[in-house]
């Protein structure tokens, strides 16, 4: 309690006890009460025995004092305060809160908005984030996504919840015309709460403390739209417990997360209904249920976007005789489609160009090479590549764009842009090679990925002339990894096979075709034809007749296992005798290995047992130990479909002693072990038989191979009557069902 007794020390002593007491550090003191940390530390010290009125009022308020505490502070302080003679005509005394002049409750908010539709996860988001003690609301999203739309939607449903008034100021941290002063700000908000123009005071931190002293007692909604950074925010905070803060930024604002225990509200854009009915709002029920096909093409042409849905209700306003459909065609054409969904100075470009030159130049020239990708996702590899930096730069620029909304973090460590920012992208200049980089980069990480997938194997084909090396490439620990890549991968690497053929690309196309061949083996039911005649229309487009041997080899393979065999003999046999006359062992023995399948598919086995002895000799003479294998694998599946069990046996022994990699994912020594459990069966062993071949199974199972284990699953069924080897190969074959239909 006060008691008019002067404190011993003094001002500053005081106030060190009573932050002490609060347990506040001088920094965290400063900033609630608005004050630097150096003036506060001089006053604790004795240098400033006697801060003026507004400053107290500021460090009670921030210190929480009941009116005698406050009464106190306000006393010491005035102690240490030089005295003035008295004058006729005083100046009129610093404002306090008692002075403000008794007002109706403040209305500041802009009216609400029109042809609003939706939103009510997002609305209901808001209402539990303002729930609480003094909470502050970041509601954030990408330009035009409606977020001060959905705040001022929210905040004048719940008018009743805040009878001291409603605040709200556009910060413009994301517009050309500048950003208001925080001074302006804090006058608008104190004539508002009914603090007279004349005792506003002049400073920004003076006007601060007092505007946190009026809403003490108060609750208000303060609605900060459109801030740039934590920064602009933080000064603009109301001190009352029951006030509520909704800020908007097309940045997360991390900063008041950590500072303030912001609550985040994410607004992304709506789904192909929503955004229809966003139309009908604009628009009216009537025109758009007329041509409901085009308005649901229109709400996806326009990336699910309010901004871009409102530009483009907008045009149709103004051709009340234009269709929906005439709209959606014009939308359509991707050269044009950014210039329509802008309309004098707004729209789409317009807010993505003020967003992107609210960052940092290497961040905004990243975001613009992205554009040069040729897929939709990216990691930091391929991204460094594009921009010809390294992977650690490249994901710093990455999370900044991620914070501003142009870019989307889908899983960890791969991103993604929505429709109209990667054509956004697309528009601006980057430097002509970014294309051809990321593709070397694909190549690039591609052949390490056949290395670990199938390791042992001969690299697929030299490197481009001009090739141009990655500044850092992907490394792969093991086979899982290299296929856990081309999985995730896979939609990407065929988007990069159809950006190279467009570009006349040629060498860069074929190779990158052939960098999937692990993929194909393991997915070889997956529809590779097209994308195999693409590398084949390239490769001799090249006039490279080793990569033309090669992908006439992998497209006849996929054509046997489609059961075309007439056309897969026609490229076969074209590949071997490429091979043949190029001199290039290898290639030729894989190309007599597969034209051995395509042979004893029609039912040539003596004529396919030949082809894989011709396909050994030369692996032999090439010494290359890997295609000798797979030579001797096919050779032991030949003599097994013959019914030749002990040669069978004797080939596919022989072959597992070259190079057993038991324990990985290896196709090869699965296939053999199938061979040799189905020559055991044939020679009568059956309990050894089954062992193999329920090992092979196992492994087929456990790599993901799943076309191996039902293979090796139905040859143990008609052997065995096991309920459990059922429900095994009736998982495999529903695993592998629903990986080719999807």
């Amino acid at each position: 309690m006060y008691t008019g007794t002067p404190v011993t020390g003094g001002f500053g002593a005081l106030v060190h006890r009573l932050r002490t007491e609060a347990g506040l550090s001088q920094e965290e003191l400063a900033h609630a009460a608005g004050v630097s940390v150096r003036a506060l530390s001089d006053m604790e010290r004795g240098h400033t025995r006697g801060p003026q009125r507004r400053t107290v009022q500021a460090l009670a308020a921030a210190l929480s004092l009941d009116e005698s505490g406050a009464r106190e502070l306000e006393h010491t302080a005035s102690l240490g305060r030089p005295r003035r003679a008295r004058i006729t005509d005083a100046p009129a005394p610093t404002v306090v809160p008692d002075a403000v002049e008794q007002t109706a409750a403040p209305d500041l908010l802009p009216r609400a908005p029109r042809g609003f539709y939706g939103r009510a996860t997002e609305l209901d988001a808001l209402s539990q984030a303002a729930d609480g003690e003094a909470p502050v609301c970041l509601v954030v999203g990408p330009a035009g996504v409606g977020k001060t739309v959905l705040v001022l939607r929210w905040a004048h449903h719940n008018r009743a919840g805040f009878p001291d008034g409603q605040l709200y100021a556009d910060l413009r941290g994301f517009g050309d015309t500048g950003e208001p002063a925080l001074i302006e700000v804090l006058r608008e908000f104190l004539l508002a709460l009914g603090v007279p123009l004349g005792r506003i005071p002049e400073s920004a931190n003076g006007a601060a403390a007092l505007f946190r002293s009026l809403a003490a007692d108060r609750r208000l909604l303060v609605v900060l739209d459109n801030a740039r950074n934590s920064e602009q925010v933080r000064p603009l905070l109301p001190g009352g417990r029951r006030c509520v803060t909704v800020v908007t930024s097309r940045h997360r604002l991390p900063g008041l997360i950590v500072t303030d225990a912001a609550r985040s509200v994410a607004v992304d854009v709506l789904g192909p209904q929503d955004g229809t009915m966003l139309l009908a709002a604009v628009l009216g029920t009537e025109r758009v249920n007329a041509e409901p096909v085009a308005a649901r093409r229109l709400a996806e042409l326009c990336d699910g976007l309010p901004l871009a849905l409102r530009v483009v209700a907008a045009r149709m306003t103004q051709r009340p005789g234009f269709s929906l459909e005439a709209m959606a065609a014009e939308l359509s054409d991707e050269t044009r489609r950014l210039s329509l969904l802008d309309v004098e100075d707004t729209g789409v470009q317009a807010a993505l160009r003020v967003t992107l030159q609210q960052l940092p130049q290497d961040v905004s020239r990243q975001f613009a090479h992205l554009g040069r990708h040729p897929g939709t996702h990216v990691d930091r590899y391929a991204a460094a590549a594009l921009s010809d930096t390294n992977p650690p730069a490249a994901e710093a620029a990455l999370e900044r764009l991620a914070v501003a909304h142009l870019v989307t973090e889908t899983a960890p460590g791969r991103w993604t842009m929505h429709d109209l920012v990667r054509l956004y992208a697309r528009s601006l200049d980057v430097a002509p090679e970014a294309l051809k980089r990321v593709l070397d980069h694909y190549i690039t990480t591609g052949l390490a990925a056949v290395a670990a997938a199938e390791p042992g194997n001969e690299e697929c084909f030299p490197l481009p002339a001009d090739y141009l090396p990655p500044v850092a490439v992907r490394e792969f620990a093991d086979r899982s990894a290299a296929v856990a890549w081309y999985a995730a991968e896979r939609d990407d690497l065929v988007l990069a096979v159809a950006a190279a053929h467009a570009a006349g690309l040629h060498g860069r196309t074929w190779r990158l075709v052939l960098t999937l061949w692990p993929l194909i083996v393991w997915r070889v039911r997956d529809g590779w034809v097209s994308l195999l005649e693409t590398g084949l229309e390239a490769a001799r487009a090249d006039a490279d007749q080793h990569g033309e041997s090669r992908v006439l080899n992998v497209l006849g393979w996929v054509l046997i296992e489609e059961g075309r065999i007439e056309e897969a003999l026609t490229h076969l046999r074209a590949a071997s005798a490429l091979a043949s006359r190029t001199g290039d062992p290898v290639a030729e023995a894989n190309s007599l290995i597969v034209l051995a399948m395509a042979q004893a598919a029609l039912g040539g086995l003596d004529e396919a047992a030949q082809g894989c002895e011709r396909a050994v000799e030369l692996a032999r003479k090439a010494d290359d130990r890997t295609i000798e294998r797979l030579a001797l694998q096919h050779l032991a599946r030949h003599r097994a479909d013959a019914g030749n069990w002990r040669e069978a046996l004797d080939t596919a022994t022989e072959a597992l002693t070259y190079d057993d990699r038991s324990g990985t994912a290896d196709i090869p020594r699965i296939l053999l072990l199938m061979v040799r459990g189905e020559a055991l069966l044939g020679l009568g062993d059956k309990a050894e038989g089954i062992e193999q071949l329920d090992l092979a199974a196992r492994e087929a199972e456990s790599s993901g191979y799943e076309d191996g284990a039902v293979r090796a699953l139905g040859v143990l069924l008609r052997v065995s009557a096991d309920t459990k080897l059922q429900a095994r190969y009736d998982a495999a074959v529903k695993r592998l069902t629903t990986r080719t239909s999807g």
